[in-house]
């Protein structure tokens, strides 16, 4: 059991943590959540004895070993597979002790049967495996690889030790879709406690059981996955905001009564009374609601399609084809992710689109006005560290005023301190921001991300959903955050021995099959309809952009009535009847939502049945 016991943590005069407790019972699955710079890795820091509280303290199980990723892994000439058995260190005591007493002898052997010595070696390959490296790969030293894979190797080596209690911190933010989908199933079975920084809601929602949310200097323990518990603080918000308002009822009517008969001699007693009944009243205060994120995309002017077309298409790198008989279509409406196990050519897709690679045969043919944004893993790390945000826009637009650059940063949650603040001192979050400001700075019509939300907040990430939804241009997306992928994306592509084509099935589908879960007996394709033509493909995205708007409506008005449900007052008993007449208008607009999301959804099958 990990105990947590009324601590306090400040950094630099600024209060982190304040009164802050929780108990953690031994092995559960608990996922902590926050908004960036409210002291979550501070939090991990103090557990593992790294920070010092100002107050309260930490309690652990006697003789827990404690986990978590290194910040680096050491560019050595020490295979990958020998690098992770390093990591128990247990394990490499005892097979290094070469004592000759016979007693020390059958006590190193009992404990290496403990440990499972001897299967050790299996168990690593299956963790680097699931990790994305192949057998080869495994044999190769791990200055071979760049950064990124070595802190692969890093969360291999300490899956693989075991901690009594273990500590990852954003772990998926260096992993492709596939390691991050064998991660939550790897961590779902794992025998100890498990505490993650994430702000993945697949990873919270499956592989997790618990929620440790840190706000507002304290924590607060949720059971039940990330949507579960974002349901539960919604409500919980609600119906708090509903006391706060109705206590300044109580208190502005009291205070009333006070104001207008203090000074009778008759009433004086009771104007005394509400006197003192104001001053026992504990203050219930009213949820403070965070800024709002926000992303704003300019808006292109709208292609005749297909803005991309690929005729017979190959690419790759030197005298090696990647990909090949690339025969695809873009319109400035889709919205494709792509999908595909590491090394398949995901990224050397997105670097054709972007044309940043040229074709080794056939061609791509664009339109002439088509503009392209694109956004990669590497850009945060090229932008200029010794320069500002503003520096950064000065130099793409040198003729607009300072206002108005600060207008566009804004509008990328960028506010007036982070504008002139040198990109060295930027949080990870801020940095993706800039590169996205930049990438979408000329209003592409093509929108190529690959990995936009690492580094992003939950509220980042939702802000990000909302702003892609909206956008008129076309989108390619490679992510590990399959929640994204599933808001976001109404086609997808797979890569795949040399090849792109599109997948037939859903984001599960794919989920499944690449954890070795899918359905065995798959139901036999459905033949391919007649192609339609342009128009009446158009016809149906009006159709499912009209669903859409009716389920959106139908929406608003349930959320106006669970906002009208949540208020305490409406239980007292004499509004009893009041009550059953909402609950029942609440019932009806849900049964109007489904039917809604019903027509929705059978207006998306045919237009996804329609494309090629």
């Amino acid at each position: 059991m990990l105990r947590i016991s009324d601590i306090g943590y400040s950094v630099a005069g600024r209060s982190l943590l304040e009164g802050a407790s929780v108990t953690i019972p031994a092995g559960h699955k608990v996922g902590i959540v926050g908004r960036n710079g409210t002291g979550k890795t501070t939090l991990f820091r103090i557990i593992r004895g790294e920070l010092g509280l100002d107050t309260g303290e930490i309690t652990l199980p006697a003789g827990a070993k404690i986990g978590g990723v290194a910040q680096e892994v050491p560019s050595s000439e020490t295979s990958l597979i020998d690098t992770v058995l390093e990591a128990d260190t247990e394990r490499a005591a005892l097979l290094a002790d070469t004592s000759q007493d016979p007693t020390r002898i059958a006590e190193v052997q009992a404990r290496l049967a403990d440990i499972d010595a001897w299967g050790a070696e299996a168990r690593a390959a299956q963790i680097l495996r699931g990790l994305g490296f192949s057998h080869e790969d495994q044999q190769r030293p791990c200055s071979a690889y760049s950064g990124g894979w070595r802190m692969r190797v890093a969360l291999a080596g300490v899956l693989f030790a075991q901690p009594d209690i273990l500590l990852l911190d954003e772990p998926t933010n260096y992993l492709d879709l596939e390691g991050a989908l064998w991660l939550e199933a790897y961590l779902a079975k794992y025998p100890h406690t498990v505490l993650i920084i994430s702000h993945d809601r697949g990873l919270l929602n499956r592989a997790v059981g618990h929620i440790l949310h840190l706000a507002d200097k304290t924590l607060t323990y949720y059971t039940g996955g990330y949507d579960t518990f974002a349901k539960t603080r919604a409500e919980r918000r609600a119906v708090q905001a509903a006391a706060a308002k109705k206590q300044d009822l109580q208190r502005a009517h009291l205070q009333s009564f006070v104001d207008r008969f203090k000074a009778k001699a008759s009433k004086a007693k009771q104007a005394q009374s509400r006197v003192k009944m104001l001053e026992r009243m504990e203050t219930i205060r009213a949820p403070e609601d965070a800024a709002r994120t926000v992303f704003t995309f300019p808006e292109p002017e709208a292609l005749s399609p297909p803005i991309v077309a690929m005729d017979n298409a190959a690419v790759g790198y030197g005298d090696r084809a990647v990909l090949n008989r690339l025969n695809l279509r873009l319109d400035q409406d889709d919205r494709i992710a792509l999908l595909g196990r590491n090394g398949q050519g995901k990224s050397t897709l997105s670097k054709l689109l972007a044309g940043k690679l040229q074709t080794m045969e056939g061609r791509v043919i664009s339109s002439s006005k088509l503009r392209i944004g694109y956004f990669a893993q590497h850009q945060v790390d090229e932008l200029h560290l010794d320069e500002t945000p503003l520096d950064h826009l000065r130099r793409e637009r040198p003729t607009d005023a300072p206002p108005k650059l600060r207008a566009r940063l804004a509008g990328f949650g960028l506010g007036a301190d982070q504008a002139e603040t040198l990109v060295a001192k930027l949080s990870g979050g801020q940095k993706a921001r800039l590169s996205l400001l930049l990438a979408t700075l000329e209003a592409p019509h093509l929108l190529i991300l690959d990995e936009p939300t690492n580094h992003l907040d939950i509220e980042s990430r939702e802000a990000l959903v909302e702003a892609l939804t909206a956008y008129t241009g076309a989108v390619i997306l490679v992510s590990h955050d399959m929640h994204l992928l599933s808001l976001v994306a109404d086609r997808l592509w797979l890569v795949k021995d040399g090849h792109v084509a599109p997948y037939e099935h859903d984001l599960e589908t794919y989920r499944q099959s690449l954890l070795g879960t899918e359905p065995k007996a798959a139901k036999p394709a459905k033949p391919k309809p007649k192609q339609l033509s342009q128009d009446q493909i158009k016809e149906l995205r009006s159709e499912v952009k009209k669903a859409e708007a009716r389920v959106e409506k139908i929406e608003d008005m349930r959320e106006k009535l669970a906002k009208k449900l949540a208020d305490p007052a409406l239980y007292e008993d004499a509004r009893i009847g009041e009550l059953t007449t909402w609950q029942k208008k609440y019932a009806e607009v849900m049964e109007g939502l489904a039917r809604a999301e019903d027509l929705w959804e059978k207006a998306q099958a045919k237009l996804d049945a329609a494309r090629p």
